[in-house]
């Protein structure tokens, strides 16, 4: 459970991102992107440590990146 308010923004933002990363995936048919996109959705749900809540959440927004397949 997120109990201080920078695991809380740090969640907003990556499931911020992960929304978009999301919307792309579906659209452009890119399986990596879409999986990147629902992992940045809800892995802050169970991460409360807010230094891996970003180390993650920088980690899978690179993802599609190095993985464009």
């Amino acid at each position: 459970m997120m109990t201080d308010t920078s695991s809380l923004l740090w969640g907003v933002l990556f499931g911020s991102i992960g929304l978009g990363y999301f919307l792309y995936g579906k659209k452009q048919r890119r399986a990596v992107a879409l999986v990147a996109g629902v992992l940045l959705c809800v892995f802050p749900y169970f991460v409360s440590n807010t230094v891996l809540t970003v180390f993650l959440g920088v980690l899978l927004m690179a993802l599609p990146y190095f993985f464009p397949i």
